[in-house]
């Protein structure tokens, strides 16, 4: 889990696999779809939580699963007070919903020096906001900002990765050194997003899963890369056991 990551102790990152999740609003069952994926696979994973749903109990109750933020804040840097009237409020909304929470993603990973001095203040401890894609095999490791907060950069997200025209297989990412932090959504799982398109095409129906699931891709896309990436941890989990 991301709150678990310690710099200064390379055996809490170097070669484990850390597994996330935006929930990004989704739909109960659609949530409830990876959320058993995950049980079944006996995974640990880090949600990012973006509003309240009673399957955060449910997640709370897991000993693998820690649950994390998700703020929005595009509503303020559009003029827009929906969700907070600062960035502040933002936080303290997520904050009364998960007081436990010790990690953070924004929305559109939106950060900047002031927000990442207000994490720390609202006693978050792991930003998970820098993303540096996989394609530029950069080696990756965590570090602390000038505040103490422990910065956990990633490098794959199913999304990105349906932008770019050449990707590393899962095995092979496996095989990289260094932190290896991965970034799912509930929504492409649940679709097995393969391009974009098959999201976009397909807005109208994402809080009726009733229908959106005809629209599942049958082929390789964020769903079997999911379960391939589990297959892996559990392969190394085994051999290292």
């Amino acid at each position: 889990m991301i709150c678990s990551i310690d710099p200064s102790r390379p055996d809490t990152w170097e070669g484990n696999i850390s597994i996330t999740f935006d929930i990004e609003w989704a739909h109960d069952e659609i949530l409830l779809d990876t959320v058993n994926i995950l049980e079944q696979a006996g995974a640990s994973a880090t949600w990012f939580v973006t509003h309240d749903t009673p399957i955060l109990g449910r997640l709370r109750d897991h000993p693998w699963f820690e649950l994390g933020i998700h703020p929005n804040f595009n509503y303020l840097l559009n003029g827009e007070k929906k969700n907070g009237s600062n960035a502040e409020e933002v936080i303290d909304v997520l904050m009364e919903l998960v007081p436990e929470a010790k990690s953070i993603r924004s929305h559109a990973m939106t950060q900047n020096s002031n927000l990442l001095d207000l994490f720390k203040k609202k006693g978050l401890t792991h930003d998970c906001n820098h993303f540096i894609p996989e394609q530029t095999e950069i080696f990756l490791r965590p570090w602390k900002l000038w505040n103490g907060l422990i910065r956990i950069p990633y490098f794959w997200e199913d999304d990105v990765t349906c932008m770019y025209e050449k990707n590393t297989s899962i095995e092979g990412l496996v095989q990289r050194k260094g932190l290896k932090v991965f970034d799912f959504h509930p929504i492409h799982v649940f679709l097995n997003t393969e391009h974009l398109d098959r999201y976009e095409q397909t807005r109208r129906l994402h809080h009726n899963p009733k229908e959106l699931i005809k629209h599942r891709y049958e082929g390789e896309g964020t769903r079997t890369k999911l379960l391939r990436l589990l297959q892996q941890v559990k392969t190394r989990s085994e051999s290292s056991g």
